[in-house]
């Protein structure tokens, strides 16, 4: 269950933020909801590189609290950095879920 809630908050849950708070830019806010997912590329970097049961925040570079503060930061600024903020505050919200549930 809990991988089902973590691919949905990845993948399916931007979609809904995209139509509801974008309704006329949805899809192009959707897509770079989707390219935050390239936050993870930090992951690539630890050794191991996937482990089921590590918590992504503030163990991975761009999952750390300074990160998290520059994401914050982007929501000060306009379209597209505002949206890519979002995007990677609501990553790091799901991950933090998914410690959460580990």
């Amino acid at each position: 269950m809990q991988t089902l809630i973590h691919y949905f908050l990845h993948i399916g849950f931007p979609l809904c933020i995209a139509y509801v708070f974008f309704r006329s830019d949805w899809k192009k806010v959707y897509v770079i909801l989707i390219a935050t997912l390239l936050v993870d590329l930090d992951h690539l970097f630890a050794d191991p590189m996937f482990d089921a049961t590590r918590c992504s925040i503030n163990f991975h570079p761009l999952h750390s609290y300074y990160a998290m503060v520059a994401y914050v930061i982007l929501l000060f600024f306009p379209k597209p950095f505002k949206i890519i903020g979002i995007g990677l505050l609501f990553h790091m919200l799901t991950d933090w879920i998914d410690c959460f549930m580990m």
